[in-house]
């Protein structure tokens, strides 16, 4: 399929832009380069490829789960600007 002008036009009326004649020009041949790029594409013989969601083979790198002793509340609560009850409080922020 080739991009025309009036197709172009169609477009950018349908986005509600104006363009001028040099844009109007411009999208045109890039468009056109898009879909002969994609045709190229078309083209290969991609049937014994298996699809991929990444080239390389990527695996999550997680620690396994352990059970340890959380810090104690004197020292949590050290930097903390202002505590109530066990808690840091902050400040309002919902008005």
């Amino acid at each position: 399929m080739k991009i025309t002008s009036e197709v172009v036009s169609h477009i950018a009326r349908l986005c509600r832009i104006s363009l001028s004649d040099e844009e109007h020009k411009l999208f045109t041949l890039q468009l056109n380069q898009i879909l002969a790029y994609m045709d190229k594409l078309n083209k290969l013989n991609i049937e014994n490829v298996e699809p991929t969601s990444h080239v390389l083979h990527l695996e999550n790198v997680l620690r396994e789960d352990k059970i340890s002793p959380s810090l104690p509340r004197e020292k949590m609560f050290v930097n903390a600007p202002d505590k109530h009850k066990g808690y840091f409080k902050v400040p309002r922020i919902i008005e």
